[in-house]
Parts: structure tokens; C-alpha cells; sequence
């Protein structure tokens, strides 16, 4: 057998861990000043108008308290954080050759070239806090879709449009890490679907964060248009340090009038990342919003994504996968809000904790008054491997209305043994044998990604999985 490592099955979790020198032209200094955010709005060649909201979202940051409810981010110092680091590269290629050679290689290390060949009607990579790389199929572009970095059309011909839109859905005063976000934002990307066009093959953005001791804070804005149909696909990794990374995106989703949008991800940041990542949708008459999540890496998450249905008969389902092993605490889950009559959300979820690891699922569901006839149901699940890991269950739901159909259901338990008995039996390790079980468990996330996200999912588990006997 060949020893070259084509698959992303075939490596282990270091396949991550790679990292270059960091050569970067350009980095603010740390901590969050106006001086420093003006610094950056120069950088980005900013309109006026845009300029000012940052320097409102500071001053919102820098007054709004600290969230005390969920893990504990004592660890994260805002002022030993750099919020603005420049690779050393143009702004953004739209030709892969392009791309300097270091930057190159981490991509093609991921497979995102091999990937967009192969699957993708197009690709935007991030590498720190800049758009190195972004194109789209001819095929996709000729039927009026467009895929570009959010900065390039901030400054061209969709300003207009990404005024209208920018930080609608998250606002600045939502809280303390989307004012974060609003004053420093860089990097991300933006797309538009016309009017009954469907994209037949998924777009995709990645997210690497190289440098240590920064943030990353992107922006990713998406409209599709009435009738219309996309699924976009994001990815996010970076290596180790021993010092706090920070990732505080912002995802706003515009779904209209009888269109449909998937947004699949899947999260691998390092263990120093503290990921408070904010993701909203809001849905049109008929729309249908699918999430599809999933969620290994960093110290500590807090990841909601968030469904508005804000027109009649709109729908939102969210699928997700949370891994928590040592040293992490992930708080993840999702938002509902029915706004509108004959609405229906489904959420499925599946929580891991191994080795220490503590994961929190939170749901919030709410149905207004104005929603009659509506129907939401949560379902989640809880796998502890180990008896020193921990799960909890954290539902909300309120309910303005007597017309609406409404369920919850939620399991915790342990890897059963008799299961693990009976694969031995059949010839099968113990440490295998766990990690098909939890593979299984995990099943109903993976089976919605694409091939290639669900392979890279289920590597991930075994991984995560290596060495779990006890």
C-alpha cells in the first residue's frame, strides 16, 4: 500500500496542527482602541458611513458587560488580542497560481482546491483576516448569481445592497461580541441568488486562522431571492498555540419568499480558540432555512444559530453535532422564533463529552401569538463517555398562543456496554468498538453533509475517539 496520505481519513488530528512562520506584512497592535479601529477602517478603504459604525460598535463593546450565564471566558483578554492581521499577500486572487506559496499550501493541505474542482460551484478562502482567494463557476456567475468577498462589494456596485443589509439580523447592541464584531470586522463573504435561480452544486467559504494570539472576525452575508435555492458550505481550522485565539463571525442569512437555503459547517478550530460565533437567518412566506452543524474544535464555544420565521407557512430545521473532549466547554444549540402563522421547525441534536470535556445544548423556541398553527419540536440527545465528562440540557421554550403544536424530547446516558460486549465478541477492539457507537450516535448529522464533510466528521470522532477506554 501506498504510504502517501491522500485522505483526510488517513491523518491524524496534527493533519490540523501545521502552521507557517508568521510572516505578515501587516498587523495592528493589540487591544481595541478608536485609534486601532480606524486603523483598520483605512486598511479596508471604507466608506464613511461604515468608518462610523465601527466607531459606534466600540463604543457599544466597551460599555456592554461581559456575558456571566454560560462558560467562563476569563481566559480570553481582549487587550493581548490582535484584531487585524494582514497576510502577506494581495488583498484577493481570483486566480489559484496567484496565491503565494505558503498560503497555497495550507489550502491545498485541506483539499479546498481538490474540492472545488471536484464538487463546488465555487470557493472563497480566508487566510487571517484577509480574502486571499475567491472564485465561482462561469456556469453559476451567468445566471446573475454572485460570490465575491463582502469587501469588494461593499466598495462596488453592491454597496448599496450591503448597507441595507449589514448587521440587520445580529446588530451591534445584541451583544457584547457582536459589537466586537461590528467594530472589527474583515474578511468574509458575500452572495447573491436571483430570483428563482437555483445553484445546483454547493458554494464554499474556508476560514484559517494562522496567527497566534489574533482574531478572526468575518463576515458572511447571503440573500436569496425569492424562489431561489443555494447551499453553502463554510469550514474553519487553525493550529495550536498556547495562547488565546479568538473567532467572533458574524453569519447573517436573507431567505426570501419560497426559497431555500442550507448552511452546513463544520467547526474544527484548536483547543486555544475561544469561538463566540454569531449566526442569524430570517425567512420569508414559504422560505425553508436548513442548518447543518458541526462542532469539535476550540476551548469554548457559545454557538446559537438563529431561525426567524417571519413569514407565513416558513420552515427552519437545525441538525447538529457537538464533540467536547478535554479541556473543552462547548455551549451550543439553537434559536426559534415563529412569527407567523402555520410555521414549522424540527431540531436534532446529538452532544459527545469525553475525557472532562462539558457540553451544554440550549434551545430556545418561541411562538408569538401571531403564529397560529404552528408546529416546533426539539429533540436532543447526550452521549458521556466516561464518568468524569459532563452533559447538560438547557430547553426553553415560550409560547404566546393556545394554536400551536409543541414538543421536546431530551436523552442522556452512557455508551452502553452490553454493545461494546458484543462488538468485542466479534472480533472488534474496545476502543473501535467505542468509536463506531459514537459514529452511529453521530450518524444523523454526517448523513446530511456532503461526502467529503461527512468523512472529515467521522475522522474527527475516531480521533477524538483514540485512546477512550474506561
Amino acid at each position: 500500500m501506498s504510504e502517501n496520505k491522500t485522505h483526510i481519513e488517513d491523518v491524524n488530528r496534527e493533519f490540523y496542527d501545521f502552521r507557517y512562520e508568521d510572516k505578515d506584512s501587516f498587523k495592528v497592535d493589540s487591544g481595541l482602541t478608536p485609534e486601532i479601529v480606524e486603523q483598520i477602517s483605512r486598511e479596508k478603504n471604507d466608506p464613511d458611513w461604515m468608518r462610523e459604525f465601527r466607531l459606534k460598535s466600540l463604543e457599544i463593546f466597551h460599555r456592554t458587560k461581559m456575558p456571566d450565564w454560560g462558560p467562563s471566558i476569563e481566559g480570553l483578554d481582549m487587550a493581548n488580542i490582535v484584531t487585524y492581521v494582514r497576510p502577506n499577500a494581495e488583498r484577493m486572487n481570483t486566480k489559484w497560481e496567484d496565491v503565494p506559496e505558503n498560503i497555497k499550501d495550507t489550502f491545498e493541505k485541506l483539499g479546498i482546491p481538490d474540492a472545488e474542482r471536484k464538487s463546488l460551484a465555487g470557493v472563497g478562502a480566508q487566510y487571517d483576516s484577509e480574502l486571499v482567494y475567491h472564485n465561482v463557476r462561469e456556469e453559476v456567475a451567468s445566471k446573475g448569481v454572485v460570490y465575491t468577498d463582502i469587501e469588494s462589494a461593499l466598495r462596488g456596485e453592491y454597496g448599496d445592497m450591503i448597507r441595507d443589509h449589514f448587521m440587520k439580523l445580529v446588530p451591534p447592541t445584541d451583544h457584547k461580541f457582536a459589537a466586537l464584531h461590528g467594530a472589527v470586522w474583515s474578511g468574509g463573504s458575500f452572495v447573491y441568488v436571483p430570483s428563482g435561480v437555483s445553484v445546483e452544486i454547493p458554494l464554499q467559504s474556508y476560514f484559517r486562522l494562522n496567527a497566534p494570539g489574533a482574531g478572526q472576525f468575518e463576515h458572511t452575508l447571503i440573500i436569496v431571492e425569492e424562489g431561489a435555492d443555494l447551499h453553502f458550505i463554510e469550514g474553519c481550522s487553525a493550529p495550536k498555540y498556547n495562547v488565546a485565539n479568538l473567532h467572533a463571525g458574524c453569519v447573517e442569512l436573507f431567505v426570501g419568499k419560497n426559497a431555500k437555503l442550507r448552511y452546513s459547517t463544520i467547526e474544527n478550530w484548536s483547543k486555544n480558540m475561544y469561538n463566540l460565533n454569531t449566526k442569524r437567518a430570517r425567512v420569508e412566506e414559504g422560505g425553508h432555512i436548513e442548518w447543518v452543524s458541526g462542532s469539535f474544535g476550540s476551548h469554548v464555544s457559545y454557538l446559537y444559530p438563529m431561525s426567524i420565521l417571519a413569514g407565513s407557512d416558513s420552515r427552519a430545521e437545525f441538525t447538529g453535532v457537538t464533540f467536547a473532549g478535554q479541556g473543552q466547554n462547548l455551549d451550543t444549540g439553537c434559536k426559534i422564533v415563529h412569527l407567523a402563522p402555520r410555521t414549522t421547525s424540527y431540531v436534532n441534536t446529538r452532544s459527545i463529552s469525553k475525557d472532562g470535556g462539558i457540553s451544554t445544548f440550549r434551545s430556545s423556541v418561541v411562538v408569538d401569538k401571531r403564529a397560529e398553527d404552528s408546529k416546533a419540536a426539539v429533540s436532543c440527545q447526550s452521549l458521556m463517555v466516561d464518568d468524569i465528562s459532563r452533559s447538560d440540557t438547557i430547553p426553553a421554550m415560550e409560547i404566546n398562543t393556545s394554536k400551536a403544536d409543541i414538543g421536546h424530547e431530551a436523552k442522556i446516558g452512557r455508551i452502553p456496554s452490553d454493545a461494546v460486549f458484543y462488538l468485542m465478541s466479534r472480533g472488534v477492539s474496545e476502543e473501535e468498538a467505542r468509536a463506531l457507537i459514537v459514529s452511529g450516535f453521530a450518524d444523523n448529522v454526517s448523513k446530511e453533509l456532503p461526502l467529503e464533510y461527512a468523512v472529515e466528521m467521522n475522522n474527527l470522532i475516531r480521533i477524538e475517539m483514540k485512546g477512550a477506554i474506561g
